[in-house]
């Protein structure tokens, strides 16, 4: 599966075909981000409210794998450019929450047709029981790599900081 030749380094089989998979949807968000004007990490930010519908910044900046301060500094912008309101948390009045304005949900729906109209015109030759199969591997993959993830966290921060 990885190989190494001089000074590059390489992947083949599954692994290779889902990192260039990642990297096209990588670079079709890029794409996309830019022809709404927004950048790439706000079109993941506006995707991740749209996705809960409302979330607080906290909970955000942990979801994106940022900062606060570049959450706050994300949002502010989508709130001025009016993808995003600010509204009150109705369970804790420190908080609050960021949610898509009508506008906001405008981007998120065309971002999702075009992204599944792109998807059907790449899948068009593979009949549905194979898209079924594909989407079980890739759901399974997924949830190995955040149990992973999850677990890669644990023992850095077990040797980084003992006794926690």
């Amino acid at each position: 599966m990885y190989k190494k030749y001089g000074s590059a380094h390489t992947l083949d089989g599954f692994p290779a075909a889902l990192l260039r998979a990642m990297r096209a949807l990588d670079s079709n968000r890029h794409r996309i981000a830019k022809a709404s004007g927004t950048t790439w990490s706000e079109l993941r930010a506006i995707a991740r409210v749209a996705e809960s519908g409302s979330i607080t910044p906290k909970d955000l900046a942990i979801s994106l794998e940022m900062t606060t301060g570049a959450v706050t500094a994300i949002s502010s912008r989508l709130v001025e450019s009016g993808l995003l309101r600010r509204t009150d948390h109705p369970h804790d009045h420190r908080s609050l929450l960021l949610e898509l304005t009508p506008r906001g949900d405008s981007l998120m729906k065309a971002v999702y047709v075009e992204l599944e109209a792109s998807i059907a015109t790449s899948t068009a030759g593979i009949d549905a029981a194979e898209l079924r199969a594909c989407s079980e591997v890739l759901l399974a993959v997924s949830e190995q790599l955040d149990l992973d993830a999850t677990a890669s966290v644990a023992v850095v921060t077990e040797a980084s900081h003992p006794g926690l």
